[in-house]
């Protein structure tokens, strides 16, 4: 007997009754607020040509690494669940993947993968039953049946979710073609890009050497010279622009940023494209370029996103068989006080640079990021990210950022996802746990209730619009 799938309308609500009464009228102010989705990793190529997605494990499954790290550490090989390998696509047809998928389910349990699933199979699909071995070609001949019809194509979606932007991501190398198709379509909904310019900047990035001269051919720039290689990426980020975008992105190791001078820099610079450059020297220009990115910033508006502290790919073998972003990354302890200093030294105290600092180590919430936050004018808080945009994850984040940063030094929400239909999800999840802290602060006597739906509407919608000049 499979047991029905429940979603209870107070989850994530605080259990105390006068408390949360008081989350439930401020998450019912904000539960229908259009949703601002400003960075993620979905795919244009869905929005441009509105087709069809043909199967639940193509659309929920394959692009999702929450899922399937989950998976592979309870040995379950990549290859069961059809994820592409370096010697080709996956060897499983797709109902197979997804009969493995949920004879796997339970192992969510607890997680907000689950919580993410179980949302989305409910609200956006209609299903009422749990998941598991018993159901899993049900839910696939279901959901397969759904995507089939012309309201659960892409752009049917985006509406009904109540999505006003997206944002996907593109390196500096990758064609713009998709989010062009989607301006000259007609269609209202808006997809722009991020622009995020790694793998030209990244000197220990396998691609790299590939990547700059591929950057070189689009922009028509010596990119083999410092000026050349900065006028290059200039002359890039107007193409982005063009597409609507409004932000970078920038996933380095560390939050380390240098301000050289420019024959310093020049050298430095010189030393990398030889190849012949030492991993303390790939790390300073690493950390160079953030500063060069600021300093971009400044001229064509564009915010600036920092996610660092992360070790990428850290399962070799894994890397070496099936490439990156196959859920092996790994959280890194990461300092900012010192790291982010030359910097700011430089342009911190400019309010015409928004600089969103993200984090992986929450270490370093309550000692270095709020306080700085909470001083420079240039510098905000992106939400819990990653490992962390989770129940737990979001009130740690507000309970240690708040009293020294306050609400109005942070971003409010954003999904950081390439799973598309978890979005909704997520949104959700955060307006209700957000909608819970300040009901506490409410119960506190700390805000009155009008004081608390403002900030729930701001954290909601109102500063991500705000912070990412939308």
């Amino acid at each position: 007997m499979s047991r029905p799938l429940l979603q209870h309308p107070d989850r994530l609500l605080p259990a105390e009754p006068s408390v949360r009464a008081i989350a439930r009228r401020l998450y019912q102010s904000v539960s229908a607020l259009p949703i601002l989705s400003p960075h993620g990793h979905t795919d244009p190529a869905w929005f441009a040509t509105n087709a069809n997605w043909s199967n639940p494990t193509e659309l929920l499954l394959a692009p999702d690494h929450y899922l399937f790290r989950m998976l592979y550490s309870q040995g379950v090989p990549l290859e069961d669940l059809g994820v592409a390998s370096r010697s080709g696509p996956g060897s499983v047809d797709p109902q197979t993947a997804w009969r493995t998928f949920a004879a796997h389910f339970h192992l969510f349990r607890g997680t907000p993968s689950a919580m993410w699933l179980n949302h989305t199979f409910a609200t956006v699909f209609g299903l009422d039953v749990t998941l598991s071995s018993k159901t899993a070609d049900y839910y696939y001949e279901r959901i397969s049946a759904d995507l089939a019809t012309a309201e659960f194509r892409p752009r049917a979606l985006f509406e009904r979710f109540g999505i006003e932007l997206l944002a996907t991501t593109e390196g500096p190398t990758d064609s713009l073609e998709h989010h062009e198709a989607i301006r000259d379509s007609g269609w209202k909904g808006r997809v722009v890009s991020a622009y995020r310019p790694d793998s030209v900047i990244d000197a220990e990035h396998e691609c790299f050497a590939a990547a700059l001269r591929r950057f070189g051919e689009l922009t028509r720039e010596d990119v083999y010279t410092w000026d050349g290689y900065l006028q290059a990426h200039a002359k890039r980020r107007q193409d982005f622009i063009a597409v609507g975008t409004t932000s970078s992105d920038h996933g380095h190791p560390t939050a380390r940023t240098a301000n050289l001078a420019h024959r310093e820099a020049e050298a430095l610079f010189m030393r990398i494209v030889s190849g012949d450059f030492t991993a303390d020297q790939a790390e300073l220009f690493r950390a160079q370029m953030l500063t060069e990115m600021a300093r971009l910033s400044l001229d064509d508006g564009l915010v600036m996103q920092i996610h660092p502290g992360s070790f990428r790919n850290h399962n070799r073998e894994l890397f070496d068989t099936h490439g990156r972003d196959k859920g092996a990354d790994m959280p890194t302890r990461t300092e900012y006080v010192q790291a982010l200093k030359p910097l700011l030294d430089a342009f911190g105290n400019n309010p015409r640079l928004s600089l969103i600092v993200f984090t992986l180590d929450e270490s370093t919430y309550a000692r270095e990021l709020a306080p700085l936050a909470g001083h420079y004018p240039c510098l905000k808080l992106g939400p819990a990210w990653w490992f962390h945009d989770s129940p737990e994850g979001i009130r740690r984040f507000r309970e240690q950022v708040t009293e020294t940063a306050g609400f109005y030094n942070t971003v409010g929400f954003n999904d950081d996802t390439r799973a598309f239909l978890s979005i909704p999800a997520r949104h959700d999840v955060a307006r209700r746990v957000d909608c819970g802290f300040l009901a506490r602060l409410v119960a506190e006597h700390r805000l009155d209730e009008e004081e608390a739906a403002e900030v729930a509407a701001e954290l909601a919608y109102r500063l991500a619009k705000r912070a990412y000049r939308l």
